[in-house]
């Protein structure tokens, strides 16, 4: 390449990162800029009646795993944020595993399909997000609570004889935030098994291979990006949600979501409750680089 032509194309990539600017700066100062602000006031003292005092503490990430005694004074280990960790990670990890587990046979329910209804089908999957997240939930509520649905249709066919107490505990929040999630985990798995190469199904089953054998070894590797995609779609608003457990939870089941606005407006302790949110970020950041890890591996391997 010429001094010429070499000009010309550091010319244009300057040209181009010049074009990108304000979009660079708006992005910046929109998604960055109220990152910053958490970073900082988690390094804050806490104020009387909320808000910060610019004093320089650790507090508020020391407060995520250990809290004072009233008491004593003494630092104790905090029990119930530990509580609260566990119950958000365990129930977005459910959330996640029951997703897949319904998601999947979905998905190749419409990916078997006729080309002509794999768009009906698609549409109905997505139907549930024209609605608010907040109405859907409360559907929830109304099929759940001891006069809905579920109790209804039980009493009827004499099954119980008394109505079935559902809501306000873990499984109410696991049920809402499955329902609220599982298109996520239906849309990546169908992505990846439209690509799937049926051959491959007849080539195992002339090998003599099971169905099993067929399922662990040939489709799900192949298929094993949308796995992983519709995972972390999923795992991430789950691990920081606040409408489905305050809804469905009724105060009782507090999650990491509910936790933070906790700490933001009742708890007036503004450091601890950014800490906590930077410390969501870390774990939904750690979620997405295993990912990509994950899929960078694949694609060399392919």
């Amino acid at each position: 390449m010429s001094a010429a032509e070499e000009n010309a194309v550091r010319r244009s990539a300057r040209n181009g990162w010049l074009l990108s600017a304000p979009a660079l700066v708006l992005l910046l100062a929109a998604a960055a800029g109220p990152l910053l602000i958490v970073l900082v006031y988690s390094f804050l003292s806490p104020g009387q009646h909320g808000n910060v005092v610019w004093d320089f503490s650790t507090g508020g990430w020391t407060g995520i795993l250990w809290s004072k005694d009233i008491f004593t004074d003494e630092w104790v280990l905090a029990d119930a944020h530990l509580t609260i960790f566990w119950r958000s990670v365990s129930l977005s990890l459910m959330t996640t595993a029951f997703t897949f587990i319904l998601g999947f046979p979905t998905a190749w329910f419409i990916a078997t399909r006729p080309p002509r209804q794999r768009a009906l089908w698609l549409f109905l999957i997505t139907i549930p997000f024209w609605t608010n997240l907040l109405i859907r939930t409360y559907a929830i509520n109304e099929v759940l609570r001891k006069e809905g649905l579920i109790n209804a249709v039980l009493l009827k066919l004499g099954v119980i004889e008394a109505p079935l107490d559902m809501l306000y505990g873990p499984f109410a929040i696991f049920v809402g935030m499955t329902y609220v999630y599982l298109p996520l985990m239906v849309l990546p798995l169908f992505a990846a098994i439209d690509r799937f190469d049926m051959k491959l199904l007849e080539a195992g089953y002339d090998l003599y291979a099971s169905r099993g054998q067929v399922l662990r070894r040939v489709i799900l590797p192949i298929v094993k990006p949308g796995i992983i995609a519709g995972s972390i779609l999923v795992f991430v608003p789950s691990l920081g949600a606040y409408v489905t457990p305050r809804v469905l939870g009724g105060g009782k089941q507090m999650m990491i979501g509910n936790f933070i606005e906790l700490q933001f407006l009742a708890g007036k302790n503004w450091p601890l409750g950014a800490a906590l949110s930077m410390m969501l970020l870390i774990i939904v950041t750690v979620a997405l680089l295993v990912y990509v890890r994950y899929a960078n591996r694949d694609a060399g391997h392919g």
